[in-house]
C-alpha cells in the first residue's frame, strides 16, 4: 500500500514538473519575439541619436552587416554603415565591455570616416542602480562625453578615466564601470578608425537575416 502511494506521489510530482517546464518554455517562446522587437527598437533609437538624419540618407538599420572581430566582442556583432548621396558618412558598431562590475556591457559606438567619434550609447547592462547605471543616457550625460573625441594612437593615454590619468570622469563610488566602458569604446574606435575604408567596401553577411536564422534554430 505504501509502495503504491509513493509511486502515485512520484508520478504526480513528475507530471507537475513536466507541466511547469512546459509553461516556462511556452512563456519564453511567447515573450522572446516581443523582447527581440523591443531590443531592435532601442538599437534603432540609439542609432538615430548618434547618427542623425543629416548625416545619412540610407536605412541604417537594414544597411547592416555581421562582423566577427575579437577586439569588439567574442561573438559576431552588427556594424551599421551610413551613406549620404552615395558617399560613406558614418560607421556604427556594437561592442561589448566584458569587464563591467556586474558583467558584460553592450555598447553602440559610431564614428565619421575621418575617425571622429559621433557618439556612444549603452544598449544593455546589469550595473548597480544609482552607481554604475550612470552609463545610461537617461540617468546621466556621461556617455555623451565621447562625442567629438579622436584617438591619436592605439595607446593614447588620454583615453582612460581620470583616476588612471585620463580625460574621462569616473563616478563617485563606481570606477570599475566607466573604466570598462572607456576601454571598450577605445578598442572599438581604434578598430573602426583603422578599418573604416575596408568596412565600407567589404561585403558582410546581413546581420538581421543571420540573427533571425539563429532565433529559429
Amino acid at each position: 500500500m505504501t509502495l503504491n502511494s509513493m509511486q502515485k506521489n512520484g508520478l504526480l510530482l513528475g507530471l507537475f514538473a513536466l507541466v511547469s517546464t512546459g509553461l516556462v518554455l511556452g512563456v519564453e517562446a511567447l515573450t522572446k519575439e516581443a523582447i527581440g522587437e523591443q531590443q531592435r527598437a532601442q538599437t534603432l533609437a540609439s542609432l538615430n541619436e548618434i547618427i542623425p538624419p543629416t548625416l545619412h540618407d540610407n536605412d541604417l538599420y537594414h544597411s547592416c552587416g555581421l562582423l566577427s572581430e575579437p577586439a569588439l566582442s567574442e561573438q559576431p556583432v552588427p556594424v551599421y554603415r551610413g551613406y549620404l548621396a552615395g558617399e560613406p558618412s558614418a560607421l556604427a558598431v556594437e561592442a561589448v565591455a566584458p569587464n563591467g562590475y556586474s558583467g558584460k556591457i553592450r555598447l553602440l559606438v559610431a564614428i565619421k570616416p575621418s575617425g571622429e567619434v559621433l557618439g556612444v550609447r549603452t544598449l544593455q547592462h546589469q550595473e548597480t542602480p544609482g552607481l554604475g547605471d550612470k552609463i545610461e543616457k537617461q540617468k546621466s550625460d556621461w556617455i555623451t562625453s565621447f562625442a567629438g573625441k579622436r584617438l591619436r594612437s592605439q595607446d593614447d593615454e588620454r583615453w582612460a578615466v581620470q583616476r588612471d590619468g585620463g580625460m574621462f570622469d569616473q563616478f563617485t563610488g563606481a570606477t570599475i564601470t566607466p573604466r570598462a566602458v572607456v576601454g571598450a569604446v577605445k578598442s572599438a574606435t581604434w578598430y573602426l578608425q583603422q578599418n573604416s575604408t575596408q568596412l565600407f567596401q567589404t561585403s558582410l553577411p546581413n546581420c538581421h537575416s543571420a540573427l533571425e536564422g539563429e532565433s529559429h534554430e
